[in-house]
């Protein structure tokens, strides 16, 4: 099949064929618009998980990008095989754009900035993402007209609102301006993502799909939406146990509760006697009756001199 952006010809026909695609009627029947709406609920609570929310506040720490990645990898790797899988396939052939989409090798160069030379050693499919990963593989092997749910799901979108995270991640990881550790987002064989786009909605629109089938299609991308919405909330749980990012002095901020061990202070740490906390030490301390009183008495002489200074 040739390139989306190259014309057997080359030259202008590229030009020609986008502009053809744009000028083309949409109808509400048209699988691209039955899945712009069948999805648009799917797609708000996605965009509405805590892990999307805070990456796109920057708030997204590396080790959490880094597992990120890694469930991307294993998502796309499987996505890739089963699409090489039905290249062939007319219910699936139009939509085979590896030179443009395929982002499995970009991926593999993200993880190797990450974890080096051997980050396949190091890298492992977590439960969510395996569950993801075995759908995909049974609607491959079983229901391939699926596929399209699945395609159109992961790479509209990460020619869409991929594009903003990739530069909320480059910018809060402080990564290199040379793009790398985000290859992923990096489509070096689209020189117009909207065009594209649009081609691209034009060619699942000219599939041909039975009204039933067309529902069916609909209905799995709302699965796909679902898996990576619990990949999120896997990841998610995962954020919440990493342990806080240095600050300032070099250690987190400490509020006094849960394991004492984990206070940045603790006595083991610093190689004090004592095992305690400052911050525990304070409250307890401030608890104590001598100290209170002398506390409000001070309180009260701080309240006179400041109503003597206003008036």
């Amino acid at each position: 099949m040739p390139s989306a952006l190259e014309s057997p010809e080359g030259g202008e026909e590229d030009i020609l064929r986008y502009e053809e695609v744009k000028d083309n009627a949409v109808s509400p029947m048209d699988l691209s618009e039955l899945l712009k709406e069948g999805t648009k609920e799917s797609h708000d609570r996605a965009e509405n998980t805590q892990f999307v929310k805070d990456f796109l506040k920057g708030r997204i720490k590396k080790e959490l990008f880094k597992l990120a990645t890694v469930a991307l990898y294993f998502t796309y790797s499987a996505l890739e095989e089963e699409m090489d899988r039905n290249k062939d396939n007319p219910v699936f052939a139009p939509l085979y754009f590896p030179v443009e989409l395929h982002r499995r090798e970009a991926l593999a160069k993200d993880l190797k900035y990450f974890y080096g030379e051997d980050w396949k050693e190091k890298i492992q499919c977590s439960e969510a993402t395996q569950q993801y990963v075995d759908r995909i593989h049974h609607v491959g092997q079983h229901e391939p007209e699926l596929l399209v749910a699945h395609a159109y799901t992961r790479y509209m979108g990460d020619l869409s609102g991929g594009q903003v995270l990739k530069k909320v991640a480059q910018r809060a990881l402080k990564l290199p301006s040379t793009e790398e550790g985000i290859q992923f987002y990096v489509f070096d064989n689209i020189s117009n993502a909207q065009q594209f786009k649009q081609l691209y909605r034009a060619r699942m629109n000219a599939l041909d799909l039975d009204k039933n089938t067309k529902e069916r299609i609909v209905e799995e991308a709302n699965k796909a939406f679902r898996f990576n919405m619990q990949v999120f909330d896997e990841l998610d749980k995962i954020g919440r146990s990493l342990a806080e990012e240095a600050q300032d002095g070099g250690f987190p901020v400490h509020d006094g509760k849960g394991d004492i061990r984990k206070c940045p202070y603790y006595a083991d740490k610093l190689g004090a006697a004592s095992p305690s906390c400052p911050f525990h030490a304070a409250v307890g301390l401030a608890r104590q009756p001598l100290v209170q009183l002398v506390l409000a008495a001070c309180m009260a002489v701080a309240a006179g001199a400041a109503a003597w200074y206003i008036l």
